[in-house]
């Protein structure tokens, strides 16, 4: 009865993050292609590793310091994921006229001066904005940006089609079809950390939230006439960090 949700949620942990499984999992296209069921699952996962690391840290180094620690700890759990997929949206997006252009250079393994820009600031606008929420909101603030940010980002799949038909593509085995009660699930993940803080903070998170989600829609639709595994990368942490960023305006 629960074997199958038990090898999609280890199938989701072996995709979104370097955590191992146990040998017994079975992989498979099916499995990965319902792991984004788990996706903010892996969030809760990931921003608690971080405040974890965070927390032991700054009992011996300052506040920066430790913050910035934990962060790069949290790029390593993801092996860089969904860094790696905005980095190659700004090079495609930065350098690109047609689709053709931009999924040709958004498969470029090579970094271009609009990724490493883009992910520079992208990085230095998290590390600003969660200094700026303070060891009081800290861990709140982890959840939701990488809860949140998930739940929303995987939402493209199902309004918008797939458009990179690459063996190589990171979000192949995930962007063939999609489910109601999968995105359901993600959803009801990402909704749990809304619970501990105020109503008006939750409702002003997810109507931003919405209306980012439409506008990058409308964004990717125009310039890829769908999405990307990069693209949806780039989504979750443009995501968070403007759920970071609202986040610093609401307290």
């Amino acid at each position: 009865m629960f074997k199958q949700p038990i090898n999609v949620f280890f199938n989701a942990v072996t995709f979104y993050t370097r955590l191992p499984a146990p040998s017994w999992v079975t992989h498979s296209n099916e499995n990965l292609n319902r792991a984004s069921a788990y996706f903010p699952l892996m969030g809760w996962i990931v921003a608690l590793v971080i405040y974890g690391i965070f927390y032991v840290a700054q009992l011996v180094l300052p506040f920066e310091l430790s913050l910035l620690i934990s962060m790069a700890a949290g790029v390593l759990l993801t092996g860089a994921f969904h860094e790696d997929g905005f980095a190659d949206l700004c090079d495609g997006f930065g350098g690109g006229w047609t689709q053709q252009d931009i999924l040709r250079i958004m498969k470029d393994s090579r970094l271009g001066t609009y990724g490493v820009s883009g992910l520079c600031f992208m990085l230095l606008l998290k590390w600003s904005s969660l200094t700026a929420l303070g060891a009081e909101h800290l861990l709140i603030g982890l959840i939701l940006g990488h809860t949140l940010s998930r739940a929303f980002s995987i939402s493209l799949i199902a309004l918008l089609p797939y458009v990179q038909a690459d063996a190589q593509s990171k979000a192949k085995p995930i962007a063939q079809q999609w489910f109601v009660k999968d995105l359901c699930l993600a959803w009801c993940w990402a909704l749990i950390p809304l619970y501990f803080v105020p109503l008006s903070s939750a409702l002003a998170l997810l109507v931003m939230g919405a209306m980012t989600t439409l506008i990058i829609r409308r964004w990717f639709n125009k310039r890829l006439q769908g999405y990307t595994g990069d693209a949806l990368g780039a989504s979750q942490q443009i995501h968070e960090v403007l759920i970071y960023i609202l986040l610093v305006a609401l307290i």
